[in-house]
């Protein structure tokens, strides 16, 4: 910072006065230690889960958000596309409906598993995640969380199946298919399949926020979050 504004003065001949005003306007307080810097990530990550991860929980979070939206997986592609090649496409649409709105259920009751989840991450560096990739304090709550994350959440995706009536129909889905001729029974586990998919929505709606606050100073909304991302700028 000396070299830099000693270039100032002798290239372009800043008078004193005009160079104090330069250091006046430079970030104050930036010797911010590790545990500092720590909380700051959590509370980036705490804005992604109140800004983005809400919105999910909502009718058509998943189902109408192109990033996370949970499409069949590849075993039953199958069954939608011959399901809508003999005319029922209305109930290959339900079947795709009714797994969104599972994980849409899910999160609704999940969101206070990830804020817990977030206030016991333990950075171990917190400076290198700082300086790391735009989703790199996301990334790093995935692989500490994901595991433990999904042993809560899988339960709640059953229990949401039930509840908005995922299992009936996909049992009825499913049923129909395998009476069709000329075709391989099926019998996916939905419920892990959804589980993650749910998951790895979340995390990314996260990384979105953390991204927004990393490029953008007006997306810095406390002064933690300032002092703390002012550093990686």
């Amino acid at each position: 910072m000396k070299r830099i504004l000693l270039c100032l003065v002798v290239f372009t001949g800043v008078s004193c006065t005009e160079l104090q005003q330069v250091v006046n306007q430079l970030p104050q307080g930036t010797v911010i230690g590790n545990a500092e810097i720590a909380q700051g990530l959590r509370e980036a990550l705490n804005l992604g889960i109140e800004k983005q991860v809400n919105k999910l929980s909502f009718k058509d979070g998943f189902f109408k958000n192109e990033l996370v939206k949970i499409l069949l997986p590849e075993e039953l592609r199958k069954v939608d596309k011959t399901l809508r090649d003999v005319g029922l496409g209305n109930l290959a649409d339900e079947g795709l409906r009714i797994l969104n709105r599972a994980a849409e259920d899910a999160v609704g009751e999940a969101t206070p598993i990830f804020v817990d989840a977030v206030k016991g991450i333990t950075f171990n560096d917190a400076r290198q995640i700082l300086l790391g990739n735009d989703d790199a304090a996301t990334n790093y709550l995935e692989r500490a969380t994901k595991t433990k994350l999904y042993d809560k959440f899988n339960p709640i995706i059953d229990n949401s199946f039930k509840k908005v009536g995922a299992d009936q129909i996909w049992k009825n889905i499913i049923t129909k298919y395998n009476s069709l001729p000329l075709t391989s029974d099926v019998n996916p586990d939905l419920t892990d399949y959804t589980t993650n998919q749910a998951l790895n929505g979340v995390f990314t709606m996260i990384s979105i926020e953390e991204k927004e606050i990393r490029t953008k100073i007006s997306s810095r909304t406390t002064d933690l979050l300032k002092r703390v991302f002012a550093l990686q700028d």
